[in-house]
């Protein structure tokens, strides 16, 4: 038994943990955001608008306002083909999706939501523009998305993204363009905002189905060696957490003859089967070992010396992030994966452009750099945001790109583009055919990396930090650092703007021969954000994240 003091982190989540759904859903309409609080006024960060209804951060008014400032933008890009709408599993997601459908069939915009009415990762909807506008030729009409998503975030939240016609997750300058003028509309008490009822939005003549999962089930054969895990007969352990993957994944399985169980098929909006987070919420963070501790538990070697599954995996709720569980290393570092993932696809997919680049997140592990430079591939490292890797994916000259938390996204056989938003199915998917092509885990395939290039050790710590010392940070340029060492190495960088694109990081990067440490500011809480890595051990890193926070604090004071 927990004593009083023990942390329920990785333990079921009890009674009192669970949001009241009703509650959720009526502040949803009721509640009408204060534009003077800063916090409920519309906010797109790296992926969308996030809130709570409970909190007056993402309520009816601020879907209409959102909803009406893309039409506007969308109109002003030229875009005019269809606007595809998903939604995940997420109490508030519905809601939201009917809110932004009044106001797309009040203006006439061509919507598509899916046949099933059933729910759509954000691959899905990715994959659905990106094949509409290949198939639909140049100068004609472009499509683009909505997906209502707060990805992994508590059952509280509510998430509402906008996708332009590259598929991928709008940049900063439309996210911008479409946040200022939602509140603007707020601010006039959206007497801007056109809106019919529901019924009527969705019988409009506008308004039109689209099966997401056919057209990305039946095409997994492009992107994967499908041929190769069924002939291996990998077992397959796929856990939805509850989110949209849930009628995938069980396609998947019928579609392609995979030995594919779904672990857990259920569609909870409290999450109540969910294990706690590390702070004892319920979180669908599937690259978080307290989140998953049901599936890494199921995946335990037994008496007999097997595991139930070759390779076990989950997702979060949108199905943008991937977690691998394997029978000799338990839930994998999503560093440790993507340093696999690359070195297994670049060895194997001949198709790709051979001068393709190795795209990565500069808060990513420098094991990945290694790997890249002993492939004899150039290395693009950009900013925090999947955003940074459309355009390599949509042209084949990145073919890979992937994010230190979990999310990832890679090209078809040909070298053709698949998504460019985070794909977690793709990425669990290719955890079995690395095991059927190589006849190793992915975990003893990362042993094997860590004996050719290191073993590094990664982590990421908070610091408090004022607003205005956020502000600071995130202004700071290279000449502000004035240390020459870290650790006791040199310093060989230091870097406010990412070596990939020159895009400014919003913080500050520092690297050593062995080392190296970024800080960031949080964009929701008075926290900054330090993750460091060493090459040389777990008491050199704890050297780096003291001295790290020594220098930024003194920067910054």
């Amino acid at each position: 038994m927990l004593g009083p003091m023990a942390s329920r982190a990785g333990t079921v989540a009890q009674p009192q943990d669970l949001v009241d759904i009703t509650a959720l859903l009526d502040a949803y309409y009721d509640i009408t955001p204060d534009l003077g609080d800063p916090g409920q006024r519309v906010v797109f960060g790296t992926s969308g608008h996030r809130g709570s209804s409970l909190k007056a951060s993402f309520n009816e008014k601020h879907i209409l306002a959102i909803t009406q400032a893309i039409v506007e933008y969308r109109a002003a890009q030229g875009v005019t083909g269809p606007l595809f709408l998903a939604k995940d599993t997420h109490a508030l997601s519905e809601p939201a999706q009917n809110s932004a459908l009044e106001v797309l069939a009040a203006n006439g915009v061509q919507v598509l939501v899916d046949a099933r009415h059933g729910y759509t990762p954000t691959p899905a909807l990715s994959h659905a523009i990106l094949t509409y506008n290949r198939n639909a030729g140049p100068g004609a009409p472009q499509a683009d998305g909505i997906v209502v998503t707060p990805s992994h975030n508590p059952p509280a939240d509510g998430g509402f993204k906008y996708n332009p016609p590259h598929g991928g997750p709008a940049d900063s300058d439309a996210t911008g363009w479409i946040a200022n003028r939602a509140n603007e509309l707020l601010e006039e008490g959206l007497r801007g905002v056109k809106r019919v009822p529901l019924a009527e939005a969705q019988s409009a003549d506008t308004t039109g189905k689209f099966d997401f999962l056919s057209s990305y089930v039946d095409d997994l054969p492009s992107v994967l060696n499908l041929e190769a895990i069924r002939d291996a007969g990998v077992r397959i352990g796929a856990d939805p957490m509850g989110g949209a993957s849930v009628d995938y994944w069980g396609e998947i399985a019928e579609r392609h003859h995979l030995n594919l169980t779904v672990v857990n098929p259920t569609v909870d909006p409290q999450w109540a089967f969910m294990t706690l987070d590390w702070d004892e919420k319920i979180r669908m963070d599937c690259s978080s070992p307290s989140a998953m501790a049901s599936l890494i538990q199921r995946m335990g070697v037994g008496a007999d010396g097997t595991a139930a599954y070759d390779v076990a995996t989950g997702n979060d709720a949108d199905a943008d992030r991937h977690g691998i569980v394997t029978p000799d290393g338990g839930l994998m570092n999503p560093n440790h994966y993507l340093a696999v993932a690359i070195d297994y696809l670049y060895r194997n997919r001949s198709g790709w452009n051979p001068d393709s680049v190795v795209g990565k997140t500069l808060v990513s592990s420098s094991i990945i750099d290694r790997v890249a430079q002993s492939l004899g591939r150039k290395l693009v490292e950009v900013p925090v945001g999947f955003k940074w890797f459309v355009p390599g994916l949509l042209s084949g000259e990145g073919a890979f790109g992937g994010e230190e938390s979990a999310g990832a996204s890679f090209n078809r056989m040909d070298g053709s583009v698949w998504t460019t938003d985070k794909d977690g199915i793709l990425l669990a998917l290719l955890a079995s055919e690395i095991t059927a092509v190589t006849g190793k885990s992915p975990s003893q395939l990362y042993k094997g990396l860590t004996d050719q290039f290191g073993a590094p050790v990664y982590a990421r710590i908070d610091a408090a930090a004022t607003r205005e010392q956020k502000a600071k940070l995130g202004k700071l340029s290279a000449a502000d650092v004035t240390a020459t060492s870290l650790a006791g190495e040199e310093i060989t960088a230091k870097l406010t703007e990412a070596p990939g694109n020159g895009a400014a990081i919003g913080g500050l990067k520092v690297v050593t021969e062995n080392a190296w440490f970024a800080a960031r500011p949080s964009g929701t809480e008075d926290v900054y954000k330090i993750y460091a890595e060493s090459f040389k051990g777990e008491d050199h890193l704890k050297q780096v994240q003291a001295e790290a926070k020594a220098l930024v604090d003194g920067v910054i004071a």
